[in-house]
């Protein structure tokens, strides 16, 4: 059953939805939308306005974790770039990469192996850092690197996940079905998702590029003939040396997601001090700290204005709601305001393949938007598992196409709260890469969508 703070909800997503179409950001739609629903809870305005740094709290615990991984990596690409190692890193791949077509889908394809197989935080970071320089170079802009981390690593790769199966497994669960089914009979969704939403997003960034829309920042550095010092030569050496070793060390540990993530970000720490103090012998105490200080400062500037939009969406997942707030006032059997939403819509509307396929499909989407893309697949699978038996459609299908518009939507391609970690490496916006992404994401979803009609 929804109640008041599910209706206050919805408003504030439609407010923010509408000030995104307008190219507006949505700080203070998101501020007022947490003040609103605690007020609802409490009837207290005092606690209500508490609640607005509570929840700000909550979003901030959530995001650290991607916060410390993004400033440290960049602390690292500071002194590497300082002392001329960055150039020595990229100069294997310059060859492979002549314009910006090869170089948005080497990105992509680097992006997508490796998240399959250590899912994409830890690889977004290791991606960034060697391939944005080289990009640059051939004229792909930063927001066109930012968009292929995202749309084949977050995107692609995370909605199959056909090495390390958790999504599938999770999906597969809920639907009632085996995982390999999850993965062999939503095939040609996945495919059909990948190939029209890369392609339409390849093509109105080639565009705009073209027009002169979208500024293109060359590194004049990369092809330069570089006269690199001894102690460069071994920085760049220890750094490639350290990051292939992590990769060994995920494979043989089966180290995946925070994990992952932890051992690159504690690789880079060690890297930091171990290059500045080769560099610069007695002045690597103050250099580190300048360093360190120089990669934090880039992180709140890039992650403070995306605490209070998280921290509103935050709010439609229960825990977080619960803590944010102090008041958990919603029915026992609520599953959070998002999964409530999405219920409510599938009772409420006919079951045949076209609006099973649609409710599926829209349900998906709409539990991504609190940005973590596997909040959702469980309803995914419930719900899929509910209309195969009322509509006489394949559940296996059609979690799959749950599945895929859940993780798109929420798993860092169109909400700027969850695709915080390519922009930050990138060094574009958060807002401007989901703007970028919108079009062509949701374009791949209406058609897969509708080649989900067909083959269920």
């Amino acid at each position: 059953m929804l109640t008041g703070a599910h209706y206050i909800y919805m408003l504030f997503i439609l407010i923010v939805l509408l000030t995104m179409s307008l190219k507006r950001d949505t700080l203070i739609p998101c501020i007022i939308g947490v003040f609103c629903i605690a007020l609802y809870a409490s009837n207290d305005i005092v606690f209500s306005v508490g609640t607005v740094f509570k929840s700000f709290v909550v979003a901030t615990k959530e995001l650290l974790g991607i916060i410390l991984i993004i400033s440290i990596i960049v602390s690292l690409s500071k002194v590497l770039e300082e002392i001329k190692a960055t150039h020595l890193l990229v100069t294997p791949f310059v060859k492979v990469i002549k314009n910006r077509t090869s170089a948005f889908f080497s990105v992509g394809i680097v992006m997508l192996v490796l998240s399959w197989f250590f899912w994409p935080s830890p690889a977004t970071a290791l991606v960034g850092a060697i391939f944005l320089p080289i990009a640059l170079e051939v004229g792909l802009p930063a927001i066109g690197v930012a968009m292929a981390i995202n749309l084949f690593g977050h995107g692609l790769a995370l909605s199959t996940d056909f090495v390390i199966q958790g999504a599938p497994t999770i999906t597969a669960s809920a639907a009632g079905v085996g995982v390999s089914d999850i993965i062999k009979d939503g095939m040609v969704l996945y495919w059909t998702m990948a190939i029209v939403s890369i392609s339409i997003a390849y093509f109105m960034l080639n565009r705009d590029i073209k027009k002169g829309k979208v500024e293109i920042q060359k590194n004049i550095h990369i092809y330069e003939d570089e006269v690199y010092t001894k102690e460069t030569k071994i920085s760049a050496s220890l750094v490639g040396v350290g990051f292939i070793l992590d990769v060994i060390c995920m494979l043989v540990f089966d180290l995946k997601g925070g994990d992952a993530t932890a051992l690159v970000g504690g690789t880079a720490v060690l890297l930091l001090v171990i290059v500045t103090f080769i560099n610069y012998k007695n002045k690597s105490l103050e250099k580190v700290t300048e360093y360190i200080q120089g990669g934090f400062g880039f992180g709140i500037d890039i992650f403070g204005p995306i605490i209070p939009i998280a921290a509103f969406f935050y709010l439609g997942q229960m825990s977080a709601f619960t803590d944010a707030i102090g008041v958990n006032f919603l029915p026992a059997s609520s599953q959070g305001i998002l999964s409530d939403i999405g219920i409510a819509l599938s009772n409420s509307v006919p079951m045949n393949k076209v609006m099973v396929c649609s409710i599926e499909s829209t349900v998906g989407a709409i539990t991504g938007l609190d940005g973590s893309g596997f909040s959702g697949i469980s309803l995914a699978g419930s719900l899929a598992k509910v209309f195969s038996q009322a509509a006489g459609v394949k559940a296996s299908s059609l979690a799959a196409l749950g599945q895929i518009t859940a993780i798109w939507v929420g798993g860092g391609t169109v909400v700027p709260w969850g695709l915080i970690p390519a922009a930050a490496i990138c060094g574009v916006s958060p807002v401007e890469l989901a703007r970028r992404n919108f079009v062509p994401v949701m374009i791949g979803i209406v058609v897969t969508t509708v080649v989900a009609m067909v083959v269920v």
